[in-house]
This record gives structure tokens, sequence and C-alpha cells, in this order.
């Protein structure tokens, strides 16, 4: 089996700006778990979908920062963004809770595919703290090491940027608001979207919210559908 460097699979302006980050021996370590958990296991996404996030949306474009917890665990469904699905599958609940909220808050229906690159393209990062995962086993990829280097993108972007919309829903993102600096962003909570807690989630209005916030510093907001 081809090994995979995950330092030349991450994106150069990624790769840049977290050149410390990656050359630290946790992260050569990652990759080589990786590399085995492959030979064994069915992972995903697969290898060239891992920093499709960061792909779609260079360091210098985010303008939202939406925070996932693990890739999707079935057939097909994991393409590298959080919450999002490749167009062909259907939508998982969660992503159904966040279309319906998007329809509350802002009275647009969105585009039935669960394909969130759309998004992307427009400046919405869509990050997951843990960019692998076994197939049919939530959080199996919690101990490599992912959190860490995640972490290492969010206060980046929490501390070296200005102005951007953080979206984190759910007890696990919101611990990451730490990362952040409160004054520079717009930090935003809820509950997670999942059908567990959508309670918590429904009426947030962080859509909206968002817009309003980018569009009182003069950027373009976002289509959310």
């Amino acid at each position: 089996m081809t090994r995979y460097d995950l330092c030349d699979a991450l994106p150069p302006g990624w790769r840049s700006v977290l050149a410390e980050e990656i050359r630290q021996p946790y992260f050569a370590a990652l990759a080589d778990h990786l590399n085995r958990e492959r030979a064994e296991h069915h992972i995903y996404p697969a290898r060239e979908q891992v920093f499709a996030a960061f792909a779609a949306c260079p360091p210098g474009d985010v303008k939202v920062v939406l925070l996932g917890q693990d890739p999707y665990h079935g057939p097909g469904q994991a393409h590298g963004l959080s919450f999002s699905v490749p167009p062909e599958i259907p939508q998982p609940p969660s992503l159904r809770n966040i279309f319906k909220e998007i329809e509350r808050d802002l009275g647009i229906t969105p585009l039935p595919s669960g394909d969130l690159s759309r998004w992307s393209r427009q400046g919405v990062f869509l990050l997951n703290s843990f960019l692998t995962v076994r197939e049919g086993e939530a959080g199996s990829h919690h101990r490599l090491g992912w959190d860490r280097f995640t972490d290492a993108v969010i206060a980046y972007l929490g501390q070296e940027r200005q102005g951007l919309v953080f979206l984190l829903w759910g007890n696990f993102a919101k611990a990451k608001a730490r990362l952040i600096h409160p004054h520079h962003h717009l930090i935003l909570t809820s509950g997670h979207p999942s059908p567990l807690s959508v309670r918590f989630f429904r009426g947030n209005g962080h859509f909206s919210a968002a817009n309003v916030y980018l569009r009182e510093r003069g950027r373009r907001p976002i289509d959310w559908r």
C-alpha cells in the first residue's frame, strides 16, 4: 500500500500557516497510525478527501467556521466537510435539522442536495475536530491526535484573524471557544442539531446573525440555500 504523507496532502496555504504545528512529532505519528489503520480497516473519508474542507476554503477566504466532531461513519457519507454528504446520499438527521432552521430563520428553502461545498466556496470552513473515522465506529479516531491538530487550526483562526463567525453547536464544539479571541470574532453557540438535542438548536437564529455580522464588516453574506 502506498504511504500517505499528511504534510504533502495538506493544501499549501494551510501548510504555510500551520508549518510549526505539522513539524511536531505527533503529526508524523498520526500519519503513521492512519497508514496502519487503512491497511486493516475501512476508513472514512477517502485519502484524497481528508483535507477537503481545507482545499475548498483557503485560510484567507474563511468567513465562517462551522465545527463538527466526527466524519460520518456510514458508507459513502463522509467526504471531508462537516455535516455534509455527497449529492447522491440522503441527508442525515442533523443536516435535515440544519436546513429546517435555515428555512425558519431566513425564510428560504435550502437546495435538496446535502453537499455543502456550495457553502465552502463562499468562505464557510466546514471543519471536523477529528478528520477520519473507522467504518461503523463513531469516535474510533479520537485518540490519534487529530484534535491537537484541529485545535491548532481553530486557534490560528481565533487568534490571528479577526471578524470571523464561529458556529459552535453542542457541548463538544462549545468547549473550543477557549481557543477563540472573544472580542475579535462573533461566537455563536447552541445545542447540537442532532435529533437528541435539536430542541436546544431550533430557533437559534445563527444563520441570520452570521450574515448581519458579515455585512456590518463589509463582507458578502453567505447564501445558505
